[in-house]
């Protein structure tokens, strides 16, 4: 998502049902096709000319999983919206079995108007709840993707502790999890606290171009690779994406920070 709302912790408990199945809008127009929960929040977005390019600069960030697990064998994304991520990685990644989770069955529901492929051996998509699902399948994914905003922001479901643990016991050994934040949300540190728990404080981060999404990826039970190691699987995959993976990787890098320091 690239411009929700802020989000609080435990009031969102009470009402989470209510935002979860909120009706999303459409914006269409020649060029493309966005789905949105409000008027200002963009939750996903098209080209009709090519409806698997990654129209927004966060998704192509969260291409980052690459650089750790070249071809995963089971991907988990969470949250679908219009597909964005779920069409990438069916596209380029044909080795990989990929498993959607969205909690909103209205957006389901418009899965034919953004192009989404049908389910089949290798693609599915699962109308669940996202942290249920997350603590029903340990050991069970190469990579998952955090992108299950609602209309009210990012659920604590989604963000908190007892979550980001669930996340790191249902990665594979080597696995990653990659979510998208929002800088304007004032729990962010927090969240990034958590995810430091749950993963030994192994977790790196890169902005997208207006600065507007901070991505964050934890390593399972690795070591970070070299800097020239990662560098060089960078330019590897920019012959093979149209994602600025060396940019990626040198942000990342630059993120490495002692354990407790919030600066930067």
């Amino acid at each position: 998502m690239a411009n929700p709302k802020a989000r609080s912790g435990d009031a969102e408990a009470a009402d989470r049902g209510t935002h979860a199945q909120r009706r999303p809008i459409l914006f269409e127009d020649d060029r493309m096709i966005s789905l949105r929960f409000d008027r200002q929040s963009v939750q996903s977005a098209m080209y009709r000319a090519d409806p698997t390019r990654l129209a927004l600069g966060y998704t192509r960030l969260m291409m980052a999983f690459l650089l750790f697990q070249p071809v995963p064998r089971e991907l988990l994304i969470i949250g679908l919206g219009g597909g964005s991520l779920s069409k990438y990685c069916y596209r380029h990644l044909p080795r990989t079995r990929i498993t959607t989770v969205e909690i909103n069955a209205r957006v389901i529901a418009l899965r034919d108007k953004f192009a989404i492929p049908p389910d089949d051996t290798r693609f599915r998509v699962v109308h669940a709840d996202g942290a249920e699902f997350i603590a029903a399948h340990a050991d069970s994914s190469d990579v998952i993707l955090l992108d299950g905003y609602d209309a009210a922001g990012l659920p604590y479901a989604l963000s908190s502790q007892h979550f980001y643990d669930g996340c790191a016991a249902a990665l594979r050994e080597g696995g990653v999890l990659v979510a998208n934040f929002l800088r304007r949300d004032r729990h962010v540190e927090e969240y990034l606290d958590r995810m430091g728990n749950a993963f030994g404080h192994r977790i790196l981060t890169a902005w997208s171009e207006d600065r507007g999404n901070q991505v964050v990826s934890a390593l399972a039970q690795s070591c970070l690779p070299a800097r020239q190691t990662l560098l060089q699987r960078a330019s590897a995959l920019e012959a093979e994406h149209e994602i600025a993976f060396r940019m990626i990787a040198s942000q990342m890098i630059s993120s490495i920070r002692p354990r407790g320091d919030r600066s930067g």
